[in-house]
């Protein structure tokens, strides 16, 4: 047990920083996207900077594919190095990149190539951890003990947000927009580096068997796009629609709401930042318990849960919000909808993992959940502030109830019912 608490932390350890780094961007964009994007129009600028935040998104497939390969054939633990490794060469760059103002276009593409390379490590971290927190907890357990990628993923928000705020309040709004926003990048790349010890002595799950068979010619070979899609490409296409309405909601509610509260609520931002904060917070420190719920009812039944009460409510909490100003209420609301999206957050990575074998896992799950997040999670954002600039914000909300509505179709008909009691 003891040994694969310390797998299980040393796993999810880079799932933390790779997603701390993601939220940094969401969470300071408004202070710094006049710097490298349309300085002469906030609102642009602004549209601008969630739509590099998407592009990052676009390498997640690419990402899933090349560190899924790498994981399936040559192992789990020096994929998520490498893929930690490169995280932090990204912040760092965007920590010390010069603006418009000192370098022309170039900062603007500097930005974005900064924002690639970070789509490209996420999204070998995500299929890759997934994975390896799955194989390496406990028979029994294994909802409990996967549950805390979900833990360490929120904890990157939350820690994007506590930056924030002590920033706020440390710096102000003027220090912050000028300089300010660089000390979250920089306290990513350093971190970045304490992980990468840490994974030096995690235990690698895959076996010797499994990688010798990547030098046999008989048949598709592990990890590879042959053996995915000629043997278990039903498996990937109810990934891709299973994780479709809850990608949405999740960015949703811990991304864009911090946006919808500041520029639709009219919530200053300073309350924005400590609402979000303690919101995803409690989020965080929940997903342990409906994960150990998902070892004695089933993954299919909260996942059912989060499909019907999110198809039912998303529109209610969110046009609701748009009225709200009171910071109470506004996160109350928050929690509501955070309360209904942790019966996916809490068993989508093992119930994704169930679904293949050890030889192909973590190229299916990670490629099939990096192409729901780039043709829906990770554009969400955008799209809710497009629509919101063009006043149709309540379109956003039809879009996501649509999204959910279609990925309960899936837990209701295409999942197992009964999940397997080991993990090959």
């Amino acid at each position: 047990m003891g040994r694969a608490v310390a797998n299980i932390l040393k796993g999810s350890a880079g799932n933390l920083i790779e997603w701390y780094d993601l939220y940094v961007y969401a969470a300071f964009s408004s202070y710094f996207a006049s710097s490298f994007f349309n300085g002469k129009d906030p609102a642009q600028a602004q549209i601008d900077a969630y739509l590099t935040f998407a592009l990052t998104f676009l390498m997640r497939p690419v990402g899933s594919w090349f560190f899924g390969r790498f994981a399936d054939r040559r192992g789990r633990r020096a994929a998520l190095t490498l893929s930690v490794s490169l995280m932090g060469l990204g912040s760092l760059l965007v920590a010390m990149l010069p603006t418009v103002a000192q370098i022309g276009v170039w900062a603007t593409v500097l930005m974005y190539a900064s924002r690639l390379l970070q789509g490209f490590s996420v999204g070998g971290e995500y299929g890759t951890s997934a994975t390896y927190m799955s194989e390496a907890a406990v028979s029994g357990k294994r909802g409990f003990f996967s549950s805390f990628q979900y833990v360490t993923l929120v904890g990157g928000q939350v820690l994007a947000l506590l930056t924030l705020v002590i920033l706020q309040q440390t710096l102000g709004e003027q220090a912050i927009r000028e300089w300010g926003w660089r000390i979250p990048f920089f306290i990513g790349a350093v971190a970045s580096l304490l992980v990468l010890w840490l994974r030096r002595t995690m235990d690698e799950t895959i076996t010797a068997e499994q990688r010798a068979a990547t030098h046999t010619a008989d048949g598709p070979q592990p990890g590879t796009l042959k053996l995915l899609f000629t043997k278990h490409w039903k498996q990937f296409l109810v990934v891709v629609f299973f994780t479709m309405g809850g990608t949405c909601a999740f960015y949703l509610y811990t991304t864009y709401i911090l946006s919808y509260m500041n520029n639709v609520s009219h919530i200053p931002k300073a309350q924005t930042s400590v609402i979000n904060f303690w919101a995803l917070l409690l989020f965080m420190l929940i997903q342990p318990l409906f994960g150990w719920l998902s070892d004695r009812v089933g993954r299919r039944t909260l996942l059912i849960v989060f499909g019907v009460l999110g198809t039912v409510f998303t529109w209610p909490i969110m046009s609701t919000l748009a009225s709200v100003q009171d910071p109470v209420l506004a996160f109350l609301l928050m929690f509501a909808a955070l309360l209904i999206v942790v019966n996916y957050t809490s068993v989508n990575a093992i119930m994704k993992a169930e679904l293949f074998p050890s030889s192909i896992r973590a190229l299916g799950v990670g490629l099939g959940y990096a192409v729901a997040n780039s043709l829906f999670g990770g554009t969400t954002p955008l799209i809710g502030e497009w629509l919101s600039a063009q006043g149709h914000k309540e379109w956003l909300f039809t879009y996501v109830t649509i999204t959910i509505a279609l990925s309960l179709v899936v837990y209701i008909f295409f999942l197992p019912k009964d999940r397997p009691e080991d993990l090959d």
